[in-house]
């Protein structure tokens, strides 16, 4: 077998010299790797090859924790049968989210929105002030509050959101609204350490082992987090530091510091912002999408970025952050041209520039009116669209004041419904 493969490789190789970059992968390698997406990810590229047979398609699908479409179309067109997921026991888990508390509140949230959107300001409170109550995680609390101050215009819940420790959207609003300042809670570790021994920043299966222990309810994340206390590795340190602190402080750290200084102040922040949403800046990630790398490619841009650049690079290259700066720079080139405001970047970035085309030529949204933009913002039906964007704008206006731009988050909310600040679709 082993012979079969380096003949079918080689072949390969000779035939087109070398526009193909791509690893192979063993079965015995992929079946030895810890049960997590990106073991699955790896299951994908495996089953993509030539070289795999049905037979070894067949007997690797059951170690996939998440049976994706991607999967679903590799283990198919492999072996002409459908995956099956299999069944497996719920491991050790920290406290996961309360579900039911959340869907209750954004049941009353959602009714908020729509009693603002008929003018009936009294109803809205109401149903605003039951979100609040519903509500566990803090940024939803924060966001009920907001909106109780919109439609009150009550200074107090300006007043209990600037004492909230979550930064977010409605909480630098909140400064901003009042004159005040950002809150203490923003964290930028400074770290000396370039890197730590055993820990390989770049491979998803060392970050799905440091995720499995993670996740044991007997682990101290501060130690953990401590092992990953290095300059290649702060993604995973502040990620851990802030799970250990349930989220009380907010971690931005600027890394890659010799990459990113030859970018404009500007394109620093929006990478940034966005790299601090999608991955918490850990170079190894892979989501149940897989969506690959500290910028979350999907694998079909990077082969559209690979081809634009007369490059030839194998998905995993992607985990290298230098390589995913440079292909989120050259992505962020191509949306630019169409999108002025990080918001909409962030839209885009996120849900496709067809998508915010779409969102914001529709004169539902960001037009001049009550409540606006603030209502075009909560009222979109892509949810993950949605919470992406404010995230991703707060970040910016964070990232641009730790790149010493001083910048209010305010101004930039204001532009939202002026289409010569925020894009070319609009006339």
């Amino acid at each position: 077998m082993k012979q079969k493969l380096l003949f079918i490789t080689l072949s390969i190789f000779i035939l087109f010299g070398t526009v193909l970059s791509a690893k192979t992968f063993r079965y015995g390698q992929v079946k030895k790797m810890p049960l997590s997406v990106e073991k699955d990810y790896y299951i994908w590229r495996f089953l993509s090859q030539k070289s795999t047979t049905a037979s070894q398609a067949k007997a690797i699908i059951g170690d996939a924790k998440y049976i994706n479409k991607k999967l679903r179309v590799a283990y198919k067109k492999k072996t002409g049968l459908n995956a099956k997921q299999t069944k497996r026991k719920p491991g050790p888990q920290r406290k996961k989210t309360d579900w039911k508390a959340k869907s209750n509140g954004n049941k009353s949230f959602n009714y908020g929105i729509k009693m603002v959107e008929k003018n009936q300001l009294g109803k809205a409170a109401q149903h605003f002030n039951a979100a609040y109550r519903q509500y566990v995680d803090r940024w939803e609390k924060d966001k009920s509050l907001f909106w109780l101050y919109k439609v009150t215009k009550n200074k107090s819940y300006l007043s209990k959101l600037k004492k909230s420790y979550h930064i977010n959207m409605y909480t630098l609003l909140a400064a901003d609204m009042t004159k005040s300042q950002y809150p203490r809670s923003i964290v930028t570790p400074s770290i000396s350490k370039d890197s730590v021994y055993g820990i390989n920043e770049k491979d998803p299966i060392h970050w799905a082992k440091i995720k499995a222990r993670m996740n044991l309810p007997s682990t101290d994340l501060e130690d953990l987090a401590d092992t990953c206390e290095s300059k290649a590795t702060v993604g995973m340190h502040t990620y851990l530091l802030a799970r250990a602190c349930n989220y009380k402080k907010s971690y931005f750290p600027k890394p890659y510091r010799r990459l990113m200084r030859k970018y404009s102040k500007e394109r620093q922040a929006i990478i940034y912002a966005i790299a601090r949403q999608e991955s918490r800046f850990v170079p190894a990630s892979v989501s149940r999408s897989f969506a690959l790398g500290m910028m979350q490619f999907m694998p079909f841009l990077i082969d559209h970025v690979a081809k634009q650049r007369g490059e030839h690079i194998d998905y995993d290259d992607i985990f290298n952050p230098r390589k995913a700066i440079q292909y989120a720079d050259h992505h962020l080139d191509y949306l630019d041209k169409w999108l002025y405001h990080p918001l909409f970047v962030a839209y885009a970035y996120n849900g496709g520039i067809g998508f915010t085309k779409r969102l914001i030529k529709n004169n539902r949204y960001f037009r001049k009116g009550a409540f606006e933009p603030y209502l075009s913002m909560e009222k979109m039906t892509n949810v993950e669209a949605r919470e992406y964007g404010k995230r991703v704008l707060t970040n910016y206006v964070i990232y641009l004041n730790k790149l010493g731009k001083p910048t209010r988050l305010l101004p930039y909310i204001d532009q939202l419904t002026t289409p010569s600040k925020t894009d070319r679709f609009r006339k």
